[in-house]
């Protein structure tokens, strides 16, 4: 007996219009097929998963010992070097694009704000898993404190690091952004995030792998449409590793 898995249903969805890939992928027609295709197979994994769901949060009993940092551990660019010397007093976070009232926010503001705390289990595209608590305010309040245009889409996030010479920044949708769990974490583990996890404030977006987890964010830009951006493809690693830009679990 065959086992229906998610997975299976989108690849039977989608597989029809990915049929014959090798031989149209080189012409320009066969490359807006393809397109297509993904466009399909996304749509498709988002319709049969309940975005709204929460994910499992943990007890503090539960707590890894050892939490890995993912990707970068430092920026060590000049300007983000004088911010953490200073302890981010001077850092702010700015929120534009298409908002009715753009933000700059320092981390007093982040934490005078309502806040959330939740112990989530952080699963990295490497293969290996970490329980940790995670504190913040929720992103869905600092845009209604902004504002978004009914002509936003998507945010972008824009961080201080980059790798191999990009700028890395991540997207996520506003079904994400709005989701409980989604949060400006600033502290981790009831402590001041730290430098390596991405201190001054990282994203938290629980549903989602921890690639899109975007770390040293220094700007939230609501936006219509990821084109422009980067090459395109709505992150660092979706742009120059092909990861997929919805990344939900």
């Amino acid at each position: 007996m065959t086992l229906i898995t998610r997975r299976n249903l989108i690849v039977a969805g989608a597989g029809s219009l990915l049929a014959g890939c090798d031989r149209v992928g080189k012409s320009e027609a066969g490359r807006d097929i393809l397109f297509k295709a993904e466009a399909v197979h996304r749509s498709l994994q988002r319709v049969i998963t309940n975005r709204n769901a929460l994910a499992r949060e943990f007890s503090p009993d539960d707590l890894s010992p050892r939490f890995r940092a993912n990707g970068t551990r430092s920026p060590r660019t000049p300007e983000y070097m004088a911010l953490a010397a200073n302890r981010f007093s001077d850092w702010r976070l700015r929120v534009d694009g298409l908002v009715a009232r753009p933000l700059s926010l320092s981390l007093a503001d982040l934490r005078a704000m309502p806040q959330r705390a939740q112990i989530t289990r952080h699963d990295c595209v490497e293969g290996w898993s970490a329980i940790g608590k995670w504190q913040g305010p929720k992103l869905s309040a600092i845009l209604d404190a902004a504002g978004l245009r009914d002509s936003a889409r998507y945010l972008v996030f824009h961080c201080a690091d980059s790798l191999r010479g990009g700028a890395y920044y991540e997207s996520i949708d506003l079904i994400d952004a709005f989701h409980p769990q989604t949060i400006l974490a600033w502290a981790m583990n009831d402590r001041i995030l730290p430098i390596a996890h991405g201190a001054p404030v990282r994203l938290r977006v629980e549903r989602q792998l921890g690639y899109k987890h975007a770390k040293y964010v220094m700007r939230v830009e609501a936006v219509v449409s990821l084109e422009g951006i980067g090459r395109g493809k709505g992150g660092y690693w979706e742009d120059v590793a092909d990861y997929e830009w919805y990344a939900g679990i």
